[in-house]
């Protein structure tokens, strides 16, 4: 990677740092078979069960996951071939389709959260309670950041202001 001698030399660092966080991909191993994307998509039904509503369409996962309908479509076939979902007709509109988790689905998801936080358990003695506050502030603070920032970018397109 050919680096300009006039970047800060603390943004360098970062970008190294968020690189090599990026290029060890700690939370993507297979978890019972199940890519993380799909992974995610359970994830992401068992969410809306906790709420009352076991069911959700693939628009709705679309939207949440940031991914295309046909990309959700193409993990619900994997899942549902593996019996971790359900798919059945919404009875009050034909052409819709709800999603649920299975019994096994849910065992995959409790797995996956074991996982997780056992690797998070293990971060958090390695780095101390307050480093690991310290940590999970400063993530809220750069998503907070790049939140507010896309918002601006996206305000100023919707204005027809071009960026520099």
């Amino acid at each position: 990677m050919v680096i300009d001698q006039n970047i800060n030399p603390t943004t360098l660092r970062l970008m190294e740092a968020l690189r090599e966080f990026h290029r060890f991909g700690w939370q993507e191993h297979s978890i019972a078979g199940c890519k993380p994307s799909e992974i995610r998509l359970l994830f992401c039904l068992k969410h809306r069960m906790q709420y009352g509503n076991c069911d959700m369409k693939v628009s709705e996962i679309s939207k949440l996951l940031h991914v295309t309908s046909p990309s959700v479509t193409q993990l619900l076939k994997g899942l549902e071939a593996n019996r971790l979902i359900e798919r059945h007709n919404d009875p009050v509109d034909r052409r819709a389709v709800g999603i649920k988790l299975t019994k096994q689905g849910e065992d995959v998801i409790r797995q996956a959260m074991e996982r997780y936080t056992s690797s998070l358990d293990g971060l958090v003695e390695y780095l101390g309670k307050e480093e690991s506050e310290h940590f999970a502030t400063l993530i809220s603070k750069v998503l907070r950041y790049f939140s507010e920032k896309e918002a601006t970018m996206r305000q100023s397109r919707w204005n027809g202001v071009e960026e520099a």
